[in-house]
């Protein structure tokens, strides 16, 4: 027989105050009964501030309480619900030791603290209906304080279904969560607010596109009009992702079914159906019914149905998890393109099609450009042509060429007649720039100005009138170009080197400081590549353009990963090398001695290897004056020291072309970009060049896995893909952009197909005037935040 859920029919009216907004789903938490400030303070802890949010809070696993196991098959770790008769009661001991039989076997209860009512209950010859933890041991099988209640004899046990548990914080009950997103789903029911903006018009846009990797799912016909219970309801009337509806519990029958032995074998699910679904399933899908399936699920009579629901939900791959997901992920899209749409409602500077500036610096290169860079220098010249403000990002890897594009693009923006500002995230990468930028522009009349934190007051106020009186046309620095007090007198370009590691409200100040009703260009460059799903939600406003190709005369490099007890060798190699006229760089991870971290440090490696090696070597660390760094970095450049030791202050912008041999010490410390990066400071060069991978065992499985990646492959977007799945997105973008890729539910590696399907919809959405509230509710609901940044 089918089993049915049953719940305590919630009446809403009876827990919201007075005082409610027009929207149930903007409603503080607070608005629920139940919530005072020290619940709200404890939601808050889990970043629930919104009734949305609390729905959005969905459950880590569930406990399975629709099918009573026996004693016999329960097995360790398990969650199971059995009855049985109290046998014995051993109260001797510290705590009660209870004897339960269900004729199939015996099982102990144990509890350390006894309390007047256990001590009654808990007599021989008591039915009890049992939860809990299954333990087992040499001692027999235990649960430790299961939830219970006395039952009769012949009395059918209460079927409560699939209990969700949710993530919480200390002092916030399972039970007090359930009953707030109870009355959240009541809430939002009760005021009947449509749930989704989407019509099945805008579905009917990506009915081409695939849903894959997801799993299959049927669509049952969905009702449409809810009674109080809607939550046994729509436990019948959702898709369950596999099978038709014929088992989902009934109704007309509130027991619980006994379970076969089998029935935690996941074995025998093995030739489950995994056929890709139909594109209707999840489309037809409302998001009212996703939400109230993923916090009450149904349960089945057949074991391997209810497995593979819960496989799936705790996957995120349900077809209610894919209904979410997408929209979610097309808030985020819309957000992009609005504020996409926002920055072309101002003016930006035409520049010419033409430039002699441009031509000449090109022109007194040693060498022509790469294909790859003359592709993309039509790119950015076609933008600056108009009037809308071009936003581009350029991605290249290590070596690739993209300074010299962006130097191109100042050309056209000088012949213009427009200033240029070019920021980068660090002092020694900024000065980098400015000794390249002085280098090409200067003997073409051109004034290169420098902007930095760590300038005295003389050389700041000279170098803030040299921008505004427009002396100097190009303009070099760190944050420091952020400022309020700098004011440019015709800004038209921005060149952002690295623009992961600033935030968007640093560059939306930059921006703002064009002429009066415009924007400038803005070209943005990095040499991290970004994989597709993390281009797509985070750069989703810019235009792209890839320098895949490298400049003729590069050497691949070769790259061996050592175990730092071989730390010797790989010295005597460096004095080899460099007697050879070769130079190195050593790289450490700390600049101080670390006995936590147990890493070399770049002082005292520098001064172990100045012991050890006579040769000439420098050392450069973050703590350092920025003139004394710069002063190690051009008498490295200019061959007048044979090795560099420092810390990552080198990962970017330092091009030294006789370097060809880069060891990296505690290499497993460090992320796969940021390896990588560090090893794009060889091998620009014809020489053949060699990365040295230092590492301390023992090393972690991903420890292994990242080495190993970085020793096989020099392709950047294959490693940064990697350093995606392993790393995640925060770490790869830096603290400043974690914000931008924050989800309820969407995950950049496991739903890349449904990006497309996100981007279809908003471009869809975005381009019909008729619109534009579904568009700000939608992006409001999903992102409260992202109005701030729809200028940046």
């Amino acid at each position: 027989m089918p089993i049915s859920v049953t719940h305590t029919t919630v009446n809403p009216s009876d827990h919201i105050r007075s005082d409610m907004p027009v929207s149930a789903l903007d409603m503080p938490v607070t608005a629920l009964a139940g919530v005072g400030s020290k619940v709200a303070e404890q939601l808050a802890q889990l970043g629930i501030t919104r009734i949305f949010d609390l729905l959005l809070h969905l459950p880590r696993d569930y406990e399975d309480r629709s099918r009573l196991i026996s004693i016999s098959d329960v097995a360790h770790g398990q969650a199971a619900l059995i009855t049985g008769r109290v046998v014995h009661v051993d109260t001797k001991r510290s705590g009660m030791s209870v004897i339960v039989d269900d004729d199939t076997g015996t099982i102990s209860l144990r509890f350390f603290k006894v309390y007047q009512g256990l001590a009654q209950t808990m007599s021989v010859g008591t039915h009890l209906q049992l939860f809990g933890e299954v333990k087992a041991s040499r001692y027999g099988k235990q649960i430790h304080h299961p939830e219970y209640q006395v039952i009769s004899s012949d009395e059918a046990v209460v079927n409560t279904g699939l209990q969700p548990i949710y993530p919480s914080v200390k002092g916030l009950h399972q039970n007090k969560l359930r009953t707030l997103i109870k009355l959240a789903l009541q809430t939002v029911r009760t005021q009947g607010l449509p749930m989704t903006l989407f019509t099945s018009e805008d579905f009917s846009v990506v009915a081409d596109l695939p849903l894959a990797p997801f799993e299959p799912a049927k669509l049952a016909n969905v009702e449409t009009d809810f009674p109080d219970d809607i939550f046994s309801t729509l436990a019948r009337s959702v898709p369950d992702n596999s099978f038709s509806d014929s088992s989902v519990s009934d109704s007309s029958n509130n027991s619980v079914n006994r379970a076969e032995p089998s029935v935690y074998n996941t074995s025998n699910n093995a030739n489950l159906d995994t056929t890709n679904m139909a594109n209707n399933n999840v489309y037809n899908l409302t998001i009212f019914e996703a939400l109230v399936l993923l916090h009450t699920p149904p349960t089945y009579t057949d074991a391997g149905r209810q497995y593979q629901l819960l496989t799936q939900l705790s996957a995120r791959t349900h077809a209610a998890c894919q209904r979410l997901i997408i929209e979610e992920l097309t808030a985020h899209q819309l957000s992009l393109l609005y504020r996409r749409q926002q920055l072309h409602q101002f003016k930006a500077p035409k520049c010419a099609t033409q430039s002699p500036l441009a031509d000449k610096l090109f022109g007194a290169l040693p060498f022509d450009l790469t294909g790859a860079q003359q592709r993309v220098m039509k790119d950015i010249t076609a933008d600056m042509a108009t009037s809308i403000p071009m936003l581009r990002l350029v991605q290249g890897d290590v070596g690739a060429g993209k300074t010299l594009v962006a130097a191109g693009a100042a050309g056209y923006a000088l012949d213009s007649g427009w200033q240029v500002a070019v920021m980068a995230p660090t002092e020694i990468l900024a000065e980098q720039h400015l000794v390249n930028f002085k280098q090409w522009f200067e003997p073409l009349g051109v004034g290169v100005g420098w902007l930095a934190g760590k300038q005295t007051a003389k050389q700041r106020r000279e170098a803030l009138e040299a921008v505004a009186e427009n002396t100097v046309q190009i303009v070099v620095g760190t944050h420091a170009l952020f400022q309020e007090q700098v004011q440019f007198a015709k800004l038209g370009l921005v060149i952002i080197d690295e623009q992961h590691r600033f935030g968007v409200e640093q560059r939306m100040a930059l921006t703002n400081k064009g002429v009066a009703n415009s924007t400038p260009h803005q070209l943005i460059m990095t040499a991290t590549p970004i994989p597709r799903t993390l281009a797509m939600s985070v750069y989703g406003d810019m235009d792209t353009s890839i320098i895949d190709e490298l400049p003729p005369g590069r050497t691949p490099i070769t790259t061996v990963t050592i175990d730092r007890n071989r730390r010797d060798d790989v010295i005597e190699r460096i004095a080899v090398n460099c007697a050879a006229g070769r130079q190195a760089y050593w790289v450490c991870s700390l600049v101080e001695e670390s006995s936590v971290l147990d890493a070399q440090a770049a002082e005292a490696t520098y001064e172990d290897l100045s012991e050890r090696l006579d040769i000439r070597i420098g050392l450069v660390h973050g703590k350092m004056k920025g003139a004394d760094k710069q002063a190690i970095m051009q008498a490295f450049k200019a061959g007048q020291l044979d090795l560099l030791i420092a810390t990552t202050v080198i990962e970017v912008g330092v091009d030294v072309p006789n370097a060809s041999l880069m060891v990296i010490e505690n290499a497993e410390r460090l992320g796969l970009s940021q390896l990588h990066q560090l090893r794009g400071r060889v091998g620009r060069g014809s020489t053949k060049s060699y990365c040295v991978l230092l590492y301390q065992k023992p090393l972690s499985e991903t420890g292994t896995e990242r080495l190993n990646v970085l020793r096989d492959s020099t392709d950047g977007f294959v490693i940064a893909q990697k350093d995606l799945e392993l790393r995640g997105p925060g770490e790869l973008l830096g603290k400043r952009q974690t914000g931008n890729v924050g989800y309820y539910l969407a995950d950049l590696i496991r739903d890349e197909q449904l990006f497309a399907i996100a981007q279809r919809l908003a471009k869809h959405l975005i381009a019909d005037s008729t619109r534009k509230a579904d568009v700000s509710q939608l992006i409001h609901r999903w992102m409260p935040e992202a109005s701030r940044y729809t200028n940046a």
